[in-house]
């Protein structure tokens, strides 16, 4: 039986083998019995036309081989990925028409290898690190909202059990904006319209509804943003499991420092513009919040996308301060944070709440790396002439990587990448749906 071994980052998706024993045949059907019994594999080295990627470098006997080389059942194969682009990336990009898994080099081509849940909207899609489940949720035109789950984003998914209102809330579920791994063992929370926050302890299987927070006493004063009433931003406390902070459109910050037993608002400093002035300091909520995100390296530190607004709390959301200064409008939805800087975020603006389209037509993102003190617009790549593109609150991503990889979706159902932090972009997907989420996984 031929051996066949895996050069990282294969190796990792083969649950960290160095050499797995496979059946013979040719080198297409050694791979593909790979791809088998080990289904993380699925799509990183062979296309959907069952072809060896261009990013995948076979080698026999010290001689690379294409896919129609026999193989006999003393032979050793040797696989190597991203020969030419870096370590291996997984996309997973939700649109208004399914669910996009892309793979490829870092730095270099990604390629479609499975579209899930086909004419649905994909809200959200992530992959727990710690377990490496994937989960979607999905909006059925007809059917309604769904959290979906698999080990395997190319294989089939499997229905949650929720989340779902208790039926004596007399309340129905709209959407599931975000799914966020907490901090205890097979925790997940999830954020939904209307504004709740579920919980799974069993890795995503079934969710409870956080009664506390739902029975918020001024619950009756909350109102929706364009996008409803949705709770939409989840930032965990790295090591502490009991604290927690989210976001909500249009309600403002919540924190919990007991593990959801009870809340409190963190709105100080926050200004919203759209209310009459003399009652922006007496009114404590419509605090439009559009994103939200903690520093791991300094959890006191979060960093916020306001509507009109961007944002910086170094007291654990208590207060905030306006960091917008330098920026060409403080209007947008996504937002994203380096995990090893606590100094660094991202932002794209857009022209405002009544044009929201990439700000003075050009598309650019912007990055500060001194807590919000100057911002510095990133453009190598991107267009910088008539471009009118809309970026929504779930479409920008990054990875752990450093360099730091980022990557946003547009509407237009373009997917844009940057392997170098940002400073240079490339498109690594043309022609998608119009996009709501992107994650990489």
């Amino acid at each position: 039986m031929p051996i066949v071994r895996l050069r990282p980052p294969l190796r990792e998706l083969a649950e960290g083998r160095r050499e797995v024993s496979v059946e013979g045949g040719t080198v297409v059907d050694v791979l593909r019995d790979l791809e088998r019994s080990h289904p993380r594999l699925g799509g990183w080295i062979l296309d959907d036309r069952g072809r060896v990627r261009q990013h995948v470098a076979v080698f026999l006997g010290g001689e690379r081989v294409d896919g129609d080389a026999r193989v006999a059942s003393e032979d050793r194969l040797e696989v190597i990925g991203a020969v030419s682009g870096g370590a291996a990336t997984e996309l997973l990009v939700g649109t208004r028409k399914g669910l996009f898994v892309l793979r490829g080099a870092r730095g270099g081509e990604m390629d479609v290898v499975a579209r899930a849940f086909p004419g649905s909207s994909v809200e959200f899609a992530i992959r727990d690190p710690r377990t490496g489940r994937y989960f979607a949720s999905v909006t059925h035109g007809q059917f309604g909202p769904r959290v979906y789950l698999a080990d395997d984003p190319t294989g089939a998914w499997e229905q949650a059990e929720g989340p779902r209102f208790p039926e004596e809330t007399d309340t129905t579920l709209v959407r599931t904006w975000v799914i966020t791994p907490g901090e205890g063992d097979g925790v997940l929370y999830a954020g939904v319209d209307p504004a709740a926050l579920f919980e799974s302890r069993d890795d995503g299987v079934t969710w409870e509804l956080n009664r506390p927070l739902w029975d918020q006493p001024s619950r009756p004063d909350w109102g929706p943003g364009a996008g409803g009433l949705c709770l939409h931003s989840i930032c965990p406390w790295p090591g502490e499991p009991d604290r927690l902070a989210v976001g909500i459109s249009s309600v403002g910050v919540w924190v919990t420092e007991d593990g959801g037993a009870s809340w409190e608002i963190g709105n100080a400093g926050i200004v919203p513009r759209y209310l009459p002035e003399e009652t922006r300091s007496t009114e404590p909520l419509a605090r439009c919040v559009h994103n939200m995100h903690r520093s791991p390296l300094l959890p006191e530190r979060l960093f916020m996308q306001f509507h009109g607004g961007v944002y910086r709390s170094d007291d654990a959301a208590r207060s905030w301060t306006s960091i917008a200064r330098g920026l060409p409008s403080d209007f947008g939805f996504p937002m994203i944070i380096d995990p090893k800087d606590p100094e660094a975020a991202y932002v794209i603006p857009l022209n405002s709440d009544l044009d929201r389209v990439s700000a003075e037509g050009r598309l650019r993102v912007f990055e500060t790396r001194d807590a919000g003190a100057t911002w510095t617009g990133r453009t190598e790549g991107l267009p910088q002439d008539d471009a009118y593109l809309t970026i929504l609150r779930q479409a920008f991503a990054r990875d752990e990587e450093t360099p730091l990889g980022l990557w946003f979706g547009a509407t237009s159902g373009d997917v844009f990448g940057s392997s170098d932090a940002g400073a240079t972009w490339r498109v690594v997907a043309r022609d998608l749906a119009p996009v709501l989420s992107v994650r990489a996984a």
